[in-house]
């Protein structure tokens, strides 16, 4: 049985994060082999991606990109993913590629 892996769409509209999206992948290859799997597909998996709720605070309001990245930056966003890592019931420390879609513009390096 290959390792789940995973797609992840941080979706940034007027540099607020307001939803994820992710698409699920099992493969037994080499962690190489399965980022430029995911890499490859990144922009034909937005569409049928499922999607997920982003956080928001006490009042409703969704986070910046510049705090996410603050989390990014200290290994700490993976918190956020949560709610997907259970849906797609992935073990600890998933692989996983994350494409940020910003404005409704996907930035991938495919």
């Amino acid at each position: 049985m290959g390792e789940i892996i995973l797609n992840i769409y941080l979706v940034i509209n007027k540099n607020f994060v307001e939803e994820f999206r992710a698409v699920a992948y099992e493969s037994d290859e080499g962690d190489e082999t399965k980022i430029k799997f995911l890499k490859n597909k990144a922009r034909e998996d937005f569409e049928k991606a499922y999607h997920f709720d982003a956080p928001t605070d006490k009042n409703g309001k969704f986070m910046n990109y510049n705090k996410f990245y603050k989390l990014e930056k200290r290994g700490m966003h993976f918190q956020l993913f949560e709610e997907i890592f259970t849906k797609f019931n992935v073990p600890e420390h998933p692989l996983i590629c994350v494409t940020p879609v910003v404005d409704g513009e996907i930035y991938s390096s495919d």
